[in-house]
């Protein structure tokens, strides 16, 4: 499954992916393409030093919402793209986009949903005194942070953490969860129904099959 991978700043969950492909652990996933809505995101040259290609779609250059994700999908169509990742993407995306990839657009959020959708998410979670916080990977929807979840891991609060600090904890295991989710994807074992993901089981492969190749 061809994936673009849409970026506005400096890319760390970008760069988790793209280690994770160079050690063939994104399969059957493959980057194809790496979109930025800023002309200087850092994220770029992290693509570039991985030989991805890149693209640029200044939402700046569009009157509306609607012209500038139709700038999207045309600067995409060349690569065949089949699934989007969204590693600090920072606009949000409307009906034409979405509809273009059901159920094929993933994100992160450092926190674990629905607690704490928006920005600034680990401030959010320690003005609250929370004692668990973490990490969610989910489908996009037409919400902000409110699509399917698809995975999450908890990550606790320290008792000496401040917003900076829970959310360097958190980003560990977000770069972490985010290639396998991606994996899981483009291996077609998500399905959605309604709001509930399962996580379909790895295709059995028998035995005699396996160890064909090593018959003398």
């Amino acid at each position: 499954m061809r994936f673009a991978v849409l970026v506005s700043g400096h890319g760390s969950n970008l760069f988790a992916l793209l280690e994770a492909e160079a050690r063939g652990a994104l399969a059957p996933a493959e980057i194809a393409v790496v979109l930025s809505n800023r002309p200087d995101a850092p994220a770029l040259d992290r693509a570039q030093k991985f030989a991805k290609p890149t693209v640029i779609v200044d939402h700046r250059d569009y009157a509306g919402r609607d012209d500038f994700e139709a700038a999207m999908l045309a600067a995409l169509d060349p690569y065949r793209v089949e699934a989007v990742v969204l590693a600090g993407f920072m606009r949000i995306l409307e009906t034409r986009f979405v509809s273009a990839f059901p159920n094929r657009i993933i994100n992160t959020h450092p926190a674990l949903l629905p607690s704490f959708p928006g920005l600034d998410a680990p401030a959010q979670a320690i003005e609250y005194g929370v004692k668990q916080s973490g990490c969610s990977v989910h489908f996009v929807d037409l919400g902000v942070d409110t699509g399917p979840i698809i995975a999450q891991v908890a990550v606790p609060v320290l008792d000496d953490d401040d917003a900076g600090s829970l959310h360097e904890r958190i980003k560990a295991r977000e770069h972490e969860l985010l290639p396998e989710v991606v994996q899981l994807l483009a291996a077609g074992r998500l399905q959605c129904v309604g709001r509930r993901v399962c996580h379909l089981p790895a295709p059995h492969v028998p035995a005699h099959n396996a160890n064909e190749n090593a018959k003398p």
